[in-house]
């Protein structure tokens, strides 16, 4: 039993409210445990430059922690994401593109802004898992107001982090357990059950391959079981 009282395989209480945002095209607040992350997504009619003309899209990330997140004041980025907040937004980028045929939403680009309000463990999966509906939204809005013919979605992404504390794998850890576990890991993975990127990292000395997957096992399992049919009621689907 858990300081919280879950068992081991059990996740925090999630909650996706959407619209949370009027004037984007979807937007999405998604309670996860005690994270709280906004997430919105915007659509340009601009590709980058390395795109144009190429009759191809583009969907992007950026994410932010505000001040009040957490125990500590956290200070803005006025320069520019940098360090840990470039290599999240790069994360989340990544994980989103691959719930879109990019080939057939035209020459658009897609933002989804992650504001952090409350950070208690898990902030990234919890932006990508709320990015994707916010995501789904913005395509379900473009196909109703007939900017879009075709609709490019191919299913949601998810993602869970997990890790091993005191030689037992615990899924969707807290602040508390995270600061203790000797592995750290994130999974994310396609609705289909295919991993779109893991990320594990031991903390103190080694661990066998055994080990790595049977975390990346039970995140998949938890993932296809939980995640993916919050995402897909929360955007009505």
């Amino acid at each position: 039993m858990r300081a919280d009282g879950r068992l081991s395989e059990d996740l925090r209480e999630i909650e996706i409210e959407t619209g949370y945002q009027p004037l984007p095209d979807g937007s999405a607040l998604i309670s996860w445990g005690e994270t709280r992350v906004l997430c919105s997504a915007t659509v340009e009619y601009r590709v980058p430059f390395f795109l144009t003309g190429q009759g191809t899209g583009w969907v992007t990330a950026e994410y932010s922690m505000l001040p009040g997140s957490g125990n500590r004041r956290v200070k803005r980025e006025r320069t520019g994401a940098r360090g840990r907040t470039q290599e999240i937004e790069r994360l989340i980028g990544r994980s989103l593109r691959q719930s879109l045929d990019l080939g057939r939403i035209g020459e658009r680009t897609i933002t989804v802004d992650c504001d952090v309000l409350v950070a208690d463990g898990g902030t990234r999966v919890a932006s990508i898992v709320g990015g994707a509906v916010a995501l789904r939204l913005a395509i379900k809005r473009q196909l109703v107001e007939g900017r879009m013919k075709d609709d490019p979605f191919r299913g949601y992404v998810g993602a869970l982090s997990l890790g091993l504390v005191e030689d037992e794998i615990l899924l969707d850890l807290c602040y508390e357990e995270d600061s203790r576990a000797a592995v750290d890991m994130n999974v994310v993975a396609s609705e289909s059950g295919e991993i779109v990127e893991l990320q594990a990292t031991a903390e103190n000395g080694t661990v066998p391959m055994r080990t790595v997957v049977s975390m990346g096992e039970m995140a998949l399992a938890a993932i296809a079981e939980i995640v993916v049919p919050l995402q897909r009621e929360a955007s009505g689907e």
